[in-house]
C-alpha cells in the first residue's frame, strides 16, 4: 500500500511540475527516469497518462508553447432573484444584490496558479466583498469544477408589484444570507478536436474553429435564506409569506446529469470566440419554506458562460462572462435564482528554463 501511495505521489508531483521538454538538466524526465527502476516506472506512467489525457489534434489545437504566465485579472459579479407567488395579491418581485469587484496577480506554472485577488469594488462604493472562490481543471477528455459563493451584504428591489403591473422601486434590502457550491465532472466527446481550456483557461491554443458535445454529472448545494421582516409594512403586505414569519428559505442538495455543448470559433488568426451551454437536470433533496417538511423534487439547473480570447505570441488577453440559474418552485410559487459574472485578464507567457 505504502508503494502504490508513493508512485501515486510522484506521479502527481511529475504531472505538476515536469515539463514536455526539459531544458534543464535537474528537470529532464529522461534523467529522472536514469535514477532507477522506480523513476523510471513514475516517467512511464506520466508519459502515458500524458498522451492519453491531453492529446490533440494539432491542426485543431496546440499548447502555448510556454510553462509560466503570469496574469492580472479582474472579476465583478452580481446576484439576480426574481420571485412569482401564485397566491393573492399574486406578487412579482425582482432584485439584485450589491456588485462586487475584485482584482489581482496570478502566477501560473504550468497546471498550478497562486495568486491574490483583493477588493476593489469597495474603494468606488461597491460596498463589502463577498466570498467567493472557484477550481477548474481541463484536459482533452475531460473538466472538473468546484466552486463556492455567498451572499449576506444586501441587495436592491428593483421591481414589485401584481403580475402584469409591476412597478420600479429602489429600496434596500439586507436580510440576505445565501450560499452555493458544487462539484462537476463532464467529459468531452469531441475531444482531440475542441479545447475548453482554449476558451476559458487560456492555456492552449484554438487554430480551427471546432465544437464538442459533453457530459456529466453535477452535485451542488444551494442554501438561501431571505428575512423579509425589515422591509416597511407596505412592501411585506405585497408578500403572501405571513405564515412563514415573512422568511423565504431553501437548502437542498442537488444530484444530476450535465449535458452540454461547446463551440470555439476562431474567426482570425489569433482570435478564439466561443460558447458554452449546460443545462443541468436532477433530483432535488431538500427543504422549501417549510423547514420542518423535507421533500424530494426534480432540479433545474443551467449553465452558460461565453468568452472572447486574443493571442500574439506571448501576450494573452480574455475576457469571460458566465451566467448560472437556479430554478425552485411549488405550487405557490416560482423563484429564479442566477448569478452573473465578468472576468477580464491580460497576461504574457515565459519560461524560465
Amino acid at each position: 500500500m505504502k508503494r502504490v501511495l508513493h508512485i501515486l505521489l510522484l506521479t502527481v508531483i511529475l504531472t505538476a511540475i515536469a515539463p514536455h521538454r526539459a531544458q534543464a538538466e535537474f528537470l529532464s524526465l529522461d534523467t529522472i527516469a536514469s535514477w532507477g527502476k522506480f523513476p523510471r516506472f513514475c516517467i512511464r506512467t506520466y508519459r502515458w497518462g500524458d498522451r492519453f489525457f491531453n492529446s490533440y489534434d494539432s491542426t485543431y489545437v496546440v499548447g502555448t508553447g510556454k510553462r509560466f504566465n503570469i496574469k492580472l485579472r479582474t472579476e465583478s459579479w452580481t446576484d439576480f432573484y426574481n420571485f412569482n407567488f401564485d397566491e393573492e395579491p399574486r406578487t412579482r418581485m425582482m432584485m439584485m444584490s450589491d456588485p462586487t469587484t475584485s482584482a489581482g496577480f496570478w502566477l501560473t506554472y504550468m497546471a498550478v496558479s497562486v495568486g491574490y485577488d483583493m477588493n476593489v469594488g469597495k474603494y468606488f462604493g461597491g460596498g463589502e466583498s463577498r466570498r467567493k472562490w472557484s477550481f477548474q481543471f481541463n484536459c482533452s477528455l475531460f473538466a472538473a469544477d468546484a466552486y463556492f459563493s455567498s451572499n449576506n451584504v444586501g441587495s436592491t428591489i428593483m421591481r414589485i408589484g401584481p403580475r402584469g403591473n409591476t412597478h420600479s422601486a429602489d429600496i434596500d434590502f439586507s436580510g440576505i444570507n445565501n450560499e452555493s457550491w458544487g462539484v462537476d465532472l463532464y467529459y468531452f466527446f469531441n475531444h482531440r478536436h475542441y479545447s475548453q481550456a482554449a476558451a476559458f483557461a487560456f492555456s492552449k491554443i484554438q487554430l480551427k474553429s471546432s465544437g464538442s458535445f459533453y457530459a456529466g454529472l453535477s452535485f451542488w448545494g444551494l442554501n438561501y435564506d431571505f428575512d423579509f421582516n425589515s422591509l416597511p409594512e407596505e412592501v411585506k403586505i405585497q408578500l403572501p409569506l405571513s405564515e412563514y414569519n415573512y422568511f423565504y428559505r431553501t437548502k437542498s442538495n442537488n444530484y444530476a446529469l450535465r449535458l452540454g455543448y461547446g463551440y470555439n470559433w476562431v474567426f482570425r488568426k489569433g482570435w478564439t470566440l466561443a460558447i458554452s451551454e449546460s443545462p443541468i437536470i436532477g433530483v432535488r433533496r431538500g427543504w422549501l419554506l417549510n423547514l420542518d417538511e423535507e421533500r424530494t423534487s426534480l432540479s433545474f439547473y443551467n449553465r452558460l458562460k461565453a468568452s472572447i480570447v486574443y493571442n500574439n505570441g506571448k501576450w494573452f488577453t480574455g475576457a469571460v462572462l458566465r451566467m448560472e440559474n437556479a430554478l425552485f418552485y411549488d405550487k405557490t410559487h416560482t423563484m429564479l435564482g442566477s448569478m452573473i459574472s465578468f472576468e477580464a485578464s491580460v497576461g504574457y507567457r515565459f519560461n524560465i528554463w
